[in-house]
């Protein structure tokens, strides 16, 4: 628990306007929407943000569902980023233990961040007031990011020069355990495949034909040969986005598929999307048929920035765990009856720590110095983490063992113990940001180790310049 001693100016801040950031967090649950379709929300987002006294910037990066709220006219700038799109199949009705879908669109808040935006933009408006309070010089921003879910909105962004003149950057994520993230992902991109055959009767001129699907599943069998022979920790995935049509007696003239291509860093997923191009062209090759290559998105590992881990474990450390009741412990309860001893089990070794059965919700703060997970996903996170000093939270917010992307966290995304790691998260940030406003030789140790590490790494945008955000057509 937090010591009364122990107080920090910037949590009553955070405390003053929580109702209204949770009316934000419960109104983008209840709009949700997907990549780059994310009108609703950003519209919650964007009038909040004028509310809160910020100026606002619209349809950034040429992106109409991004936007950035300011205040402050000089000083450091301190960005803190949030999200807002929603996941596809993942509709429920919030509050309950049982899987039950609100509607046929199927759209729901499965990774909470119906929860991150809100709770970002508490933390920026809280530093905000606080800059206002003391009469300290700096500049906050709240960056409002759609289309995380393989959309790679904030590669785009940084593309684009959003975070040019920014000095450090602070964002958070839900979670079903407290902890200063390790800053560990993979880089992937996502590129569509398109084979372009010739029709024919299956039965009556198959000679005449070349098929697009037969070459679709020739690539996917050499993709699937390649994976015995690429690194452990890299990842390829498919979906089929056209398999040619519906009937089996038409030899398919066309089928596209999405390949997935993760690799713990830039350097390496520029080898494997290479070998994939090439198991394409033979595919192609064998079948007899054409292919065409388009990238949809992509985004660059996360690195890390001690100097700014130590600082917000500080931050972490010195505010607890998040002060989860007894309610919040009953409907944890009921929802851990949903999950196995694995989804529990997976949870716990994310922060390196033996598994806890019995414990409903986080109670603790994970270490700095634990050791690292092995699994690890991806996010256009990390290129921001490239393109300024980087440091995130993850945040208690259900129960433990909640896997992201399921029903059972989406049922959670409005509950009181949700509002409460979310109230939490915003506590952490704003506080850090307040730290790194006041110390200028933290601030400095910051950039100097993004420096260094770019010396070495030097990023390289892996989104093509030539590709746009995919935004469909009004």
């Amino acid at each position: 628990m937090t010591s009364l001693n122990n107080e920090n100016p910037i949590w009553s801040h955070v405390d003053a306007k929580r109702e209204a950031f949770i009316g934000l967090a419960n109104a983008v649950f209840d709009t949700p929407e997907i990549a780059y379709t994310e009108t609703r929300s950003c519209a919650a987002h964007k009038d909040m943000l004028r509310q809160q006294g910020f100026r606002v910037q619209e349809n950034v990066a040429g992106i109409p569902t991004a936007v950035i709220g300011e205040a402050g006219n000089e000083g450091p700038v301190i960005a803190i980023l949030g999200e807002y799109d929603a996941l596809p199949g993942l509709s429920q009705e919030p509050g309950i233990a049982e899987p039950r879908m609100i509607d046929d669109s199927g759209f729901g808040h499965g990774c909470g961040h119906n929860l991150l935006g809100s709770a970002a933009m508490q933390a920026a408006t809280a530093v905000k007031d606080w800059l206002e309070a003391e009469g300290i010089k700096g500049r906050i921003r709240y960056y409002g990011c759609p289309a995380e879910e393989g959309g790679a909105a904030k590669t785009y962004m940084v593309r684009d020069g959003l975070f040019d003149d920014v000095d450090i950057a602070i964002s958070w994520h839900p979670a079903s355990y407290n902890c200063v993230d390790d800053a560990h992902s993979l880089a992937n991109t996502r590129i569509d495949y398109t084979f372009t055959g010739k029709a024919a009767h299956a039965a009556g001129a198959p000679h005449l034909g070349r098929s697009a699907l037969d070459a679709v599943e020739l690539m996917n069998i050499g993709v699937n040969y390649m994976r015995e022979h690429m690194p452990d920790a890299a990842r390829v995935h498919y979906a089929y986005l056209d398999a040619g049509g519906i009937a089996p007696n038409v030899v398919q003239s066309k089928a596209t598929v999405r390949q997935l291509i993760r690799s713990p860093d830039l350097e390496g997923l520029k080898d494997l999307v290479e070998r994939v191009n090439n198991i394409a062209q033979g595919a192609a090759l064998m079948s007899g048929t054409e292919v065409s290559f388009k990238v949809f998105s992509a985004v660059s590992n996360l690195i890390s920035n001690h100097p700014l881990k130590e600082a917000m474990q500080a931050e972490f450390d010195r505010l607890g765990p998040v002060p989860f009741d007894a309610e919040d412990v009953e409907y944890a309860r009921e929802i851990r009856k949903t999950l196995s001893r694995p989804d529990i089990a997976a949870a716990f070794a994310q922060i390196s720590r033996k598994p806890d059965y019995d414990l409903p919700l986080c109670d603790f703060v994970a270490p700095l110095d634990r050791a690292q997970a092995a699994a690890m996903g991806s996010t256009d996170l990390g290129d921001v983490s490239w393109a300024v000093p980087l440091v995130q939270a993850r945040v208690a917010t259900c129960a433990l063992g909640t896997p992201l992307h399921t029903w059972q966290q989406t049922a959670q995304g409005k509950s009181p113990a949700a509002h409460k790691g979310m109230i939490h998260a915003a506590k952490v940030m704003a506080a850090t940001a307040c730290t790194v406003l006041r110390n200028d030789t933290l601030r400095a140790a910051a950039i100097k180790a993004h420096h260094e590490h770019l010396a070495e790494f030097p990023y390289s945008c892996p989104i093509p310049p030539e590709v746009t955000p995919p935004i469909a057509a009004e």
